[in-house]
């Protein structure tokens, strides 16, 4: 057998590439979502940062330095009803189109189920299940309108599956989180448009920062992760490319799990 081609292998790389594509991450100012911006700008993507209060501008400077892609930043409470439309229609006027939306941005309330208030109910809720519904529904259909496809990414969680301690509301949301990527990934595949999630494991985030703040739990939790390790932000970054690409055309409403073994335990 003589030697093997290169050019294959270059062709099937090439599927990862996100070149004249635009891509929105909200919660982009720090943590899992800057880690995400950052892997879709190095992968060819122009991006828009959002997050909650103010505008994530060093974000955006720092992934403008590393990579060369333009950015524009946005802000947004997504605890506001009106806010999902808005913001995506802000996303469409920074680079005039809208490929890839990820819906990163999300909030946590620890309090016992039995004190959990609704107000702290109410508000994880509205954050990280009815706003990326209504993202989701904004992008959707400036997608099917363009008529070229597109791919939407959901942040879940590991209380996707499970229950967690103390947070409900937050368990609540992120299961529905899957339910919704598979509702919307059934009406849409056949529009080319991709929805799925990734499902990071215990990552060293400011949403786990009372965790690792308890010495027995953190512990407890590291000792149950096969890898040994809790994940970082740039632990995501494969999964996030993959899902944006060309190469994941044919996956439709999977939820990727990266947790470094959590789940298989």
């Amino acid at each position: 057998m003589g030697p093997v081609s290169a050019q294959p292998a270059a062709v099937l790389l090439d599927l990862f590439r996100l070149d004249g594509k635009v891509a929105l991450v909200t919660g982009a100012s720090r943590g899992l979502g800057k880690g995400i911006a950052t892997a879709l700008a190095s992968a060819g993507a122009d991006v828009v940062l959002h997050a909650s209060e103010t505008q994530p501008a060093a974000a955006a400077r720092e992934i403008e330095a590393a990579t060369g892609r333009r950015t524009a930043t946005l802000s947004a409470n997504l605890s506001d009803r009106e806010a999902g439309d808005r913001l995506i229609a802000d996303a469409i006027a920074s680079f005039g189109q809208l490929d890839i939306l990820v819906n990163n941005a999300g909030i946590i309330r620890r309090e016992p189920a039995a004190e959990h208030s609704d107000e702290n109910w109410d508000e994880v809720l509205e954050v990280n299940l009815s706003s990326v519904f209504r993202l989701s529904r904004a992008a959707g259909r400036h997608m099917l309108a363009r008529g070229q496809g597109g791919k939407i990414i959901n942040i879940a969680s590991m209380l996707s599956f499970q229950g967690g301690i103390t947070v409900p509301g937050y368990a609540a949301a992120k299961g529905g989180l899957v339910q919704l990527t598979k509702a919307l990934a059934n009406e849409w595949a056949a529009h080319r448009i991709n929805v799925n999630a990734i499902a990071p494991g215990y990552m060293e985030t400011d949403n786990t920062a009372a965790l690792r703040a308890d010495a027995a739990r953190y512990r407890a939790i590291t000792e149950r992760i096969p890898a040994g390790t809790w994940g970082t932000p740039q632990d995501l970054a494969g999964a996030a490319i993959f899902l944006a690409s060309r190469a994941a055309d044919y996956v439709h409403g999977h939820v990727l799990v990266v947790d470094g073994g959590w789940l298989s335990r």
